[in-house]
């Protein structure tokens, strides 16, 4: 077996992970980061999410890091592709158009950006970087993860990594369930956690925000592009939820903020319509006859996959043995996580063959995939977009009332930590679970991030670094988005190098609130803003 050493090991590679390891590295640790993907950053750019940001992103409201890789995506496109002179020189170029976010891009592009902003470090070994690598084992010495093991996917290598300082950065929170550090998973009892969107009655460990495997999407008007029809295409055609208004492969949906009935067509000459709600590529922003196509990010409502958890569904819990399902665990959660992906082209092959037109006909027979973008064979992702994890029990949970708009009238803020390590906004917005409900959907005030949130009650060395922290199944809901990931993953990085230097573990920093003070400002010093000025809510 191999073996490498290092001052801080990042498990996982995602949006988390990438934040942790640029945050790590500058301030002087060896750092290793380990992906199960063959693509650095996670929702970003593995998932193929444009970001979800909220109101203010232009002006504040994130890390400069953050800043920094919206800056760069923009800046590739003005010196590498082939934009008209009026979107070149806007300074808020939206490359795609899309409307659910200020900055919808190719996820291929912001793979670029991560490799770039990392490439200083990885050219001095500083930074090492291990693609396909799944963690399936740790060497815990009491409250302390003394190393953790790998294999690499396909290859099946076992590689053991050495470290003081453990990062939890993976998309479902695998590293908890590794080195047995407590964590929650699913939705909490209201008479746990007093919320007034928590579960009645016991908590529901099974009972998580639906999954979407997302797909890119062009339309080649006049061609015929129709694949062939899916094995599972009569079930999913037919299936209706009980909270749905109609199939859930439909032009009909609910508002998730009021859960009424609403449609919502696929084209418009206006902005509200699917293709143009996460389009990445809009043809007339560039010189004519070089982008000959549209194309669009369907993570929709009708792709979302509730049916089923993928996390602590197998008893024979073996990430490295599934051959290879990003996520999957073992044998339920791999079959999951492909009903989810049939889902998906069960959705293009209706868009294709059944979707009604405002003409009165059927089909957009010329939607095609689009594998280039996405870096994959058929166009997909190269995995399923997750929105909840497993989630350390920490010395600080968020509840629902520390940042609802509701809970707290008058206020422009959600609760104020003086442990604050970054800050976030957006609604608090969950999706469809796997216990068959509808959306949770309401307003949220601008929060902060409780250095609590990162300290696990028992084990010494372990940081999360991505959705993982001290939140509830509720108040994920809004500290799941990219800014905030990207924030958490970051104040992560920074927390273990800062600990590193002093040769102490993190919950010292929060139990010493000198140490928190100076920590504070070490985030400040580097680019991380811990509080919010005065605003409104979301």
């Amino acid at each position: 077996m191999r073996e490498l050493s290092c001052d801080v090991l990042i498990v996982g590679g995602g949006t988390g992970g990438c934040a942790a390891a640029l945050a790590a590295c500058a301030l002087g640790c060896r750092v290793v980061m380990a992906e199960e993907t063959d693509w650095i950053g996670g929702q970003l750019t593995a998932q193929a999410v444009p970001p979800d940001e909220h109101p203010w992103i232009e002006q504040f409201g994130c890390t400069a890091r953050y800043r920094r890789y919206r800056n760069l995506v923009r800046s590739h496109y003005r010196e590498h592709t082939p934009l008209l002179g009026r979107y070149r020189d806007d300074l808020r170029l939206n490359p795609g158009g899309g409307w659910v976010s200020r900055l919808c891009h190719e996820p291929g592009i912001g793979h670029q950006v991560l490799q770039r902003m990392l490439a200083p470090y990885l050219a001095t070994g500083q930074l090492r970087v291990l693609l396909k690598h799944v963690p399936v084992e740790a060497d815990v010495d009491g409250d302390e993860a003394r190393c953790v093991t790998f294999v690499s996917v396909g290859a099946r290598e076992e590689l053991t990594v050495w470290a003081p300082y453990v990062l939890d950065a993976t998309e479902l929170g695998d590293l908890l369930r590794v080195t047995d550090t407590e964590y929650v998973v699913g939705a909490e009892s209201k008479a746990d956690t007093g919320e007034e969107h928590a579960v009645d009655g016991p908590a529901e460990p099974q009972n998580v925000q639906g999954l979407t495997w997302v797909f890119a999407m062009a339309h080649d008007e006049g061609s015929n592009r129709v694949i062939d029809r899916p094995e599972q295409y009569e079930g999913w055609r037919a299936f209706q939820p009980k909270f749905w208004p109609g199939p859930l492969i439909g032009f009909d949906d609910l508002n998730p903020q009021t859960n009424r009935p609403r449609h919502i067509p696929l084209f418009s000459d206006d902005w509200f319509c699917l293709f143009k709600y996460r389009q990445i590529v809009e043809p007339s922003r560039f010189e004519p006859g070089t982008v000959p196509h549209p194309v669009t990010i369907v993570n929709w409502p009708m792709n979302d996959y509730f049916l089923g958890s993928v996390i602590d569904v197998d008893d024979d819990w073996n990430p490295a043995a599934c051959d290879h399902v990003p996520y999957a665990g073992g044998e339920t959660s791999a079959e999951r996580l492909l009903d989810a992906k049939e889902l998906s082209w069960c959705l293009l092959y209706w868009l294709q063959t059944e979707a009604p037109r405002p003409d009165g006909g059927v089909g957009y027979p010329g939607l095609y995939l689009r594998p280039d973008i996405m870096g994959t064979d058929d166009g997909f992702a190269k995995a399923a977009y997750i929105r909840e994890s497993r989630r350390i029990v920490a010395r600080a949970t968020v509840r629902e009332y520390d940042v609802s708009a509701a809970a707290n009238p008058g206020r422009d803020r959600g609760r104020e930590y003086p442990d604050s390590i970054g800050i976030g906004a957006y609604r608090v917005d969950l999706h469809p679970s796997t216990s068959g409900e509808s959306y949770i959907d309401f307003s949220s005030l601008p929060f902060q991030i409780p250095l609590g949130a990162l300290v696990p009650v028992r084990m010494k060395n372990i940081i999360p670094a991505a959705k993982n922290i001290g939140v509830t199944h509720i108040t994920n809901g809004c500290y799941r988005l990219h800014p905030v990931e990207w924030n958490i993953g970051e104040a992560a990085g920074l927390l273990a190098a800062f600990c590193w230097r002093r040769e102490m573990a993190p919950a010292r920093v929060y139990e010493n609130s000198e140490l928190t003070k100076e920590f504070q400002q070490l985030l400040i010093d580097q680019g991380v803003e811990i509080e919010w000025p005065q605003l409104r809510a979301l």
